[in-house]
């Protein structure tokens, strides 16, 4: 189930999952570059109830929260749902929402980070298709902004088949806190880890967060070619990242997975794209198994919206590597 496309004069809802809309680095510069940059779209954004509640988790109450997403999906006006943030705990809220509601209401919720167990959990309890992509926080980023923007039409704009072709170049700044001093860097495009080709239906997002709700009735079973988008954040280093792509290769359905997709790695985590190949060589249940490295989407900017529950075809070709979302 795909919701309906975007389009100019949609309202949108924007809610807090996981973070407080109050953290001391979501400035009022940032929310009214972000709000302006929707309304260029044509969208009208407006707020949850409690986004702007914080407490000693930097969240608010689980109550506030559910209520929130509920009351958004309830809605008929609202065309869209978009988070503010990530964060650590929009898991908490799997078991205590209407999925029922969210059935017979759906909309486009786009977000990343740890959103990933919120959009994996509505997909595999309602069908509906979410999307990982840039939260309301990102569009309030002054550089390096173009290509996550058009990406972000060609996904929720529009239904038509896109490739996804390598930015010209990315960054790594904490930019929240100094948006006019920013590195980037030139993208050396795609990296085939494994040969090959697959199509099928897209799973994942932040891997360590994917894993938190593996095993529970929120993680989307791995169908018949199913293809894995996988990131990780800053927090995760090589030896997680192995424990958590292992936690994956352990599920029974991993045996359906036809392609692996990796979004580029924070470069505080230390995982350098030798280290990559040589954990993904490491383990022999991926052989076979077309992979690519380097896509623009996680926690680096800039980065692609892509549908979870959407479907992708993948070449993982040295000569011409190419990676195209098809339904979505």
């Amino acid at each position: 189930m795909i919701a309906a496309k975007l389009r100019s004069g949609d309202r949108i809802r924007i809610v807090t999952p996981s973070r407080s809309v109050k953290l001391p680095f979501i400035t009022s510069d940032i929310i009214g570059l972000a709000e302006n940059r929707l309304r260029e779209l044509g969208l009208h954004p407006s707020y949850g109830k409690h986004t702007d509640e914080r407490n000693f988790l930097d969240s608010s109450e689980i109550e506030s929260r559910v209520e929130d997403l509920n009351q958004a999906f309830a809605n008929a006006d609202i065309g869209m749902i978009q988070t503010v943030i990530g964060g650590f705990n929009s898991g908490e809220l799997l078991q205590h929402l209407n999925y029922d509601l969210i059935r017979r209401n759906p909309k486009v919720l786009v977000g990343y980070s740890d959103i990933t167990s919120l959009a994996n959990a509505i997909y595999a309890k309602t069908g509906l298709v979410t999307y990982s992509g840039p939260h309301f926080f990102d569009f309030g980023e002054k550089q390096g902004f173009e290509y996550t923007m058009e990406y972000f039409r060609k996904c929720l704009f529009s239904s038509d088949p896109f490739d996804v072709l390598p930015s010209e170049k990315w960054s790594n700044d904490r930019w929240g806190l100094a948006q006019d001093k920013r590195t980037f860097f030139p993208n050396e495009g795609l990296i085939i880890a494994n040969k090959g080709e697959a199509k099928g239906r897209i799973i994942g997002g932040n891997l360590v967060t994917l894993t938190s709700i593996n095993g529970s009735p929120f993680f989307p079973p791995l169908k018949r070619e199913t293809v894995l988008f996988l990131e990780e954040d800053r927090g995760e280093d090589l030896y997680t990242f192995n424990r958590n792509l292992n936690s994956l290769i352990l599920r029974p359905d991993f045996q359906n997975v036809v392609g692996i997709v990796i979004g580029r790695f924070e470069q505080e985590s230390g995982i350098t794209t030798q280290k990559l190949l040589e954990v993904l060589k490491y383990h022999r249940e991926l052989n076979g198994i077309p992979i690519i490295y380097g896509v623009d989407f996680g926690h680096t900017t800039p980065k692609i919206t892509f549908p979870i529950g959407g479907t992708c075809r993948l070449v993982a070709d040295p000569n011409k590597p190419a990676l195209t979302i098809i339904e979505h």
